[in-house]
């Protein structure tokens, strides 16, 4: 195998399409332009914590793409187990276990003994396909038939798997495609040991341990398109050719790099998308504050906090706590500069949930306008394609991409068929 292929970014998608790749015996060069790899999915270590830049949470984990990593490429993968047990709805005058298992279905209180019954039955008929939604309908408007409780669930916990403040405006076929297969898994949730810089960690060394070349603060400003085809691309002091490209950055910086092109409507409308983002407030303390909880929902505010320390030790010195809260923004939020008030109620959370925290806290991370998806995916936008029939040879991975499940899943698995599209191409 000697086709060469150049990775632009080294966030989640470029890692492991690269991995991939340089395993299978390509030629690959990876480009960040970054000092640093993993793009959005970083820790920062900071007075003997490590903060991870983001929730790094994997949804339905024994369906993830990663397991396909773990067993193909050798992928390093330290999975910790959440624990439906300890996780928590806030209904502001009483706390009541998430409805998560069977078990906490049976004791919570969001619902009456009849709409149970009613919300198991909504669960079968996702599995079975029963329910799948409808084309040009949004979930919420989909939902005005069901019981209030089971519509209000439904989109709590449609907030909470797509991080967004407006689950009301998630297209309904997503919405039921995407809970087919949540609801099918054994192991729902699950954090990753090291954080993010493990993962980052893993996929580097495949890259290199195969004959990989990976390149930080490599910006690239130029590309020559050719008969539909990249030619080569340029950084600063560099140009590179290749028999194929991965684009791995935001839509809008590919509208940048492909302006000057014949191509440059191709990236136009996603460009113009919201990006799905959130307000992260972390914390970390000098010794354990107890709590029956490991994750709570606080459904009034669309605000959680989770006791990342709980599952992964590797981020705490000694002794110590480290909490993540997150809080949701919509877009008119963010334009009438709400974020300021989302930490008010962070902190008001916190102090509900972890009493004392402030005697104790030692550092602490906050980011008001945190980009958690590239492209939200309400309403009428959609993800972009991995590869477009007018540009040969020049595929794009990312979370704003085509792929299966939401935030890093979508990384990850638009990278998976990307790599497949390069395999076949090279093998026909």
């Amino acid at each position: 195998m000697s086709s060469s292929v150049v990775v632009v970014g080294g966030g989640l998608a470029g890692l492991s399409a690269a991995a991939r790749l340089a395993y299978h015996g390509y030629q690959v060069t990876l480009l960040e332009k970054a000092p640093k790899l993993g793009g959005r999915a970083i820790s920062i270590p900071m007075k003997g914590f490590n903060f991870n830049f983001g929730a790094h949470a994997i949804y339905a984990r024994d369906k993830s793409i990663l397991r396909k990593f773990e067993k193909e490429i050798k992928l390093e993968v330290d999975w910790r187990d959440f624990s439906p047990s300890k996780a928590f709805y806030d209904m502001g005058t009483f706390t009541t276990p998430m409805p998560a298992t069977l078990e906490g279905l049976y004791k919570t209180k969001v619902l009456d003994a009849e709409n149970k019954v009613r919300f198991a039955a909504e669960i079968l008929k996702t599995l079975t396909s029963i329910e799948r939604g409808e084309e040009g309908v949004l979930i919420g408007d989909y939902l005005k038939k069901q019981p209030e409780q089971i519509r209000e669930l439904l989109l709590t916990v449609a907030s909470s798997n797509f991080f967004t403040n407006e689950p009301e405006n998630i297209p309904s076929p997503l919405f039921f495609a995407y809970y087919k297969r949540l609801f099918s898994t054994q192991r729902a949730v699950a954090y990753i040991g090291g954080g993010w810089q493990a993962i980052v960690e893993s996929f580097s060394s495949i890259i290199e341990k195969n004959g990989g070349t990976i390149v930080t603060k490599a910006k690239i400003d130029r590309i020559d398109v050719e008969d539909n085809k990249i030619k080569t691309i340029y950084g600063k002091e560099q140009s590179y050719e290749a028999d194929a490209f991965i684009f791995c950055i935001p839509p809008k910086e590919l509208g940048k790099l492909f302006a000057e092109t014949k191509h440059a409507s191709l990236f136009t409308s996603y460009s113009q998308y919201q990006p799905t983002q959130v307000v992260v407030y972390d914390i970390g303390l000098s010794e354990r504050i107890a709590s029956p909880y490991t994750y709570i929902y606080h459904k009034g505010e669309r605000v959680f906090i989770t006791d990342i320390s709980h599952y992964d030790k590797t981020c705490i010195p000694e002794g110590g706590q480290l909490m993540q809260a997150v809080a949701y923004l919509n877009e008119e939020e963010i334009q009438a500069g709400k974020a300021d008030e989302k930490v008010a109620i962070i902190e008001s959370v916190y102090d509900k949930h972890l009493a004392g925290w402030r005697d104790v806290l030692v550092a602490k991370r906050l980011s008001k306008k945190a980009t958690v998806q590239e492209i939200k995916s309400i309403h009428d936008q959609q993800l972009m394609p991995v590869q477009f029939y007018s540009l040969k040879d020049t595929y794009f991975a990312g979370d704003w991409c085509h792929g299966e499940g939401q935030l890093s899943e979508l990384s990850f698995t638009s990278a998976y068929e990307v790599t497949n599209r390069i395999m076949k191409h090279e093998n026909n």
